[in-house]
Order: structure tokens, then sequence, then C-alpha cells
């Protein structure tokens, strides 16, 4: 019984993201497009509260208060190997919404 419970809170949710998302324009294309070039720019710095920076364009608020108290900016790299920074993305992650691969 739970599991139908789960199936249909999911179902509501997607009609409800389908909805939200043809509202605002955006297209199935536009979302994946976007989570592409997330995955291509993972973060590299996170602070306790969530706040993340992948290094490209001017350092964050958070990172430069904590800079200009002295705190080595290393403190809140995320990992050194590059490898470990890639994110990866489940196969059924686009399918969720569009019920195709992307």
């Amino acid at each position: 019984m739970s599991k139908n419970l789960d199936g249909e809170a999911r179902d509501r949710l997607v009609i409800w993201l389908r909805r939200r998302m043809a509202e605002f324009g955006i297209t199935p294309e536009a979302l994946a497009s976007s989570i592409e070039a997330d995955a291509a720019h993972a973060p590299v710095y996170r602070d306790a509260h969530g706040h993340e920076w992948n290094g490209i364009g001017n350092m964050p608020e958070w990172l430069a208060a904590a800079k200009h108290a002295r705190v080595d900016p290393d403190f809140f790299r995320v990992s050194r190997d590059r490898k470990e920074l890639e994110p990866t993305r489940a196969p059924r992650q686009m399918t969720f919404f569009f019920g195709r691969e992307a």
C-alpha cells in the first residue's frame, strides 16, 4: 500500500514540475542543457552551509570573507583530485521527468 502511495506522490510531483516548467517556458531540452552545464562545472569549494563555487567568475562573498579572515580557501576545497570532482549522473535522472534518456 505505501509503495502505491509513493508512486502517486511521485506522479503528482512530476505533474506539478511539468506545469511549473510550462508556466516559466522551460523546455525539456533547456533543462537537459542546464544539467549538462552543471555537470561540466562541478563545485570546487563548499562551506558547511552548502554554499558552493566552481571557481569560475568572481569569488563569492562567503569565500572572500573567509579568505579575508585568513582562512586558507583550500580548507573549503571539495577535493584535490579532479576526477573526484566530476559528478556522476544516474542514467534515470532525465527519464524521471521526460520518460526518455537525455
